[in-house]
């Protein structure tokens, strides 16, 4: 569930809806990391970040 919590968030934020534009990786990463250990579980958010800042994985 806290996975899922995360991986929502980071899905809703950086893609197209039918009511806005996708707002992009950059501030889905910065939404979780405002609230890491608040709304997000703080090891899920970290590894989250690393995925995309480190490894280089992205959203298609």
């Amino acid at each position: 569930a806290r996975i899922l919590g995360v991986a929502d968030v980071i899905d809703a934020i950086s893609s197209h809806r039918p009511y806005r534009p996708a707002f992009g990786i950059d501030k889905a990463l910065e939404e979780i990391l405002q609230n890491r250990g608040i709304l997000y579980d703080p090891i899920v958010v970290d590894v989250c970040v690393k995925l995309f800042t480190e490894k280089g994985f992205k959203l298609e």
